[in-house]
């Protein structure tokens, strides 16, 4: 058994002589395939049409960070909204839009790549690649985070983020020795 994208591929044993059962020949024949895909959670129409729309999402919440739109970020977050930032502190829904207006961190630049959506009923995870060029009051920020942003469908039947957690992506090279208490 192998898993693709949220279904697990199940792998049929071909019909030998000492399996001639009528619905094992019926079941090769309407399949005319040596597999079939047991997808959980939602059918596929359901789950494609999922899928674009937190691309959608996605994408706006980019152009929110990018143009420092506080009103579009706000429309994106839950109301228990809560984000674990790329330097470990933790931020609120009203502390995340505070510092998107204040302006504080500018982000001239943000390319995301390596997108993987996953659903789990209501809830969908992305992880993604982001390369950025920022400007703190700490100074410029350059590089590589990866990211998982979690949505929920509320009762409304609307993708909201729930949670946010970014990481810097190490670049090889020589290490420091870290110690973990």
């Amino acid at each position: 058994m192998t898993r693709m994208q949220g279904c697990q591929t199940v792998r049929l044993r071909p019909i030998n002589r000492h399996l001639r059962t009528g619905w094992l020949i019926a079941v090769a024949l309407v399949l005319g395939s040596n597999s079939i895909a047991i997808c959980s959670g939602m059918p596929l129409a359901p789950k494609h049409e999922s899928r674009h729309e937190i691309d959608q999402l996605e994408d706006a919440w980019r152009d929110a960070v990018l143009s420092s739109d506080t009103k579009a970020m706000e429309s994106l977050l839950s109301d228990d909204y809560i984000s674990i930032t790329a330097s470990g502190t933790l931020q609120n829904k009203d502390q995340t839009l505070a510092n998107l207006k204040s302006g504080r961190v500018h982000i001239a630049s943000l390319l995301v790549s390596d997108r993987k959506v996953r659903f789990y009923g209501t809830t969908a995870v992305v992880t993604s690649l982001a390369t950025i060029q920022a400007t703190t009051p700490d100074g410029q920020v350059n590089g590589n985070f990866r990211y998982t942003r979690v949505y929920v469908r509320d009762t409304q039947g609307k993708w909201k983020i729930v949670s946010f957690e970014a990481s810097r992506v190490r670049e090889p090279g020589p290490r420091k020795k870290t110690e973990f208490r």
